[in-house]
Formats: C-alpha cells, structure tokens, sequence
C-alpha cells in the first residue's frame, strides 16, 4: 500500500503491500501485510488493509490510501442501502459489479488501488479482483501487490478449492509470510481474516502468533 502515486498505472499495481484472498469450500480467508510505504520510507507499520463491508463480504485492498479509504466507504453504504430497500443482504457478485462500474467510470482519472472483494453464500463463497480500470474477474485464490508474485509461488503449489477455511488461514499465512521475506515494501506483520456462516472474523495478535509459530515448526 502505498499513501500516494505517481500515475504510472504500471508502476502503481506492482508497488507495495502484498495481500491473499482464498476460496474455500465453507467461506473465504484474506491476508495481508501491515506495511504502508511512501517512496522508499516506511510510513506506517499499521495499515488497515482488510475491511469488513457486511458482515458476509470483506476487501482487501493495494494502492491509494485515499482512494482505498473512499471506496471502502461507499461499499459499505451501498451494501447498507441495498439491505435495507430489498430486505435481503447484497450478494458478493453485485457489489462487485457496482464497484467496477464505479471504476470504470473514473478509468480516465482512474483510483489508483488494485481491490479483492470476497465473502460467503450459501451457494458458494465467492472472490472477486477489480483493477484500476473496473475490470472485474472471478477468481478461487489471488493475490495482488509487489509481492504478489513471491506469494503466487506458495499458493500455485498449495492451493487446492476443496480446503477448508482451516487450512486456507494457513496457506494464506504461509504465502504473505513468504512475500515478506522478500518483497522490500511487504512486511511489518500479518492482518488475517475468514468469512463464513458465523460472518466476518478478525484474528488477533495472539491467534495469529499462535498459527506462525505452527508453520514455523512444520
């Protein structure tokens, strides 16, 4: 995650942060490091870059902290909107269309963020990746962020859609640990989060030095 950019698209997907999303057979795991950079400085060690939307969807997001902030914004009023007008809650491919309209409407004065948007259904959890031009894709597991392509590594060799939530917050671990280790603009720590039936979950610091020291000892 970076607090500004300097519109280079290309530059600006690459640089920053490096965040997961899975799709497992009972709900979706996200996570991501906890690094805010600004050029070469270290701006912040505590970026908030999970966001619960609902309680069944969250987003993760790399990019723009402005941009990142405004959007989380509006999806969470759109899904509250949308709940209180159909007596239902928004489906995760609904929001996630909503939101790619909202960037490709902006595509010439684009937001500079590269967005997961994922939750659960009953019929299926589901993610979902926008870029900075509203282009929308279904995906089973992501990543996005400079070091995107370390934690590929780890979830191209692991990943499989039958795991559970269970073994997706460890694969995710995994995978954002692995990118840490190696990736400059990643680090500072692990935010972890599932969504299933029981809704939006929040690890704690103590939950998640519990899961590291298991795969550190595997």
């Amino acid at each position: 995650m970076r607090y500004d950019l300097d519109g280079d698209l290309t530059k600006a997907q690459r640089q920053g942060t490096t965040t997961v999303g899975l799709v497992c057979k009972d709900g979706v795991v996200f996570a991501a490091d906890k690094r805010a950079s600004l050029g070469n400085l270290i701006a912040t060690k505590r970026a908030e870059k999970i966001f619960e939307v609902d309680k069944h969807i969250g987003t993760t997001v790399a990019g723009s902290l402005g941009d990142l902030q405004f959007l989380v914004n509006i999806m969470r009023i759109q899904a509250r909107l949308y709940s209180l007008r159909q007596g239902k809650r928004i489906s995760v491919n609904s929001l996630a269309t909503l939101l790619s309209n909202i960037l490709q409407s902006s595509k010439f004065l684009p937001y500079w963020v590269h967005i997961i948007v994922g939750g659960y259904e009953k019929e299926g959890s589901r993610i979902y990746t926008l870029d900075p031009a509203g282009g929308k894709t279904e995906d089973k597991m992501v990543s996005t962020g400079s070091g995107s392509t370390i934690a590929y590594g780890v979830l191209e060799d692991r990943y499989d859609e039958n795991i559970t939530v269970e073994t997706g917050v460890n694969l995710a671990l995994r995978s954002v640990k692995v990118a840490i280790e190696r990736d400059v603009f990643t680090g500072d720590g692990i935010d972890l989060v599932t969504i299933t039936e029981k809704g939006f979950k929040k690890y704690t610091d103590k939950e998640k030095e519990k899961l590291i020291k298991s795969l550190e000892s595997s």
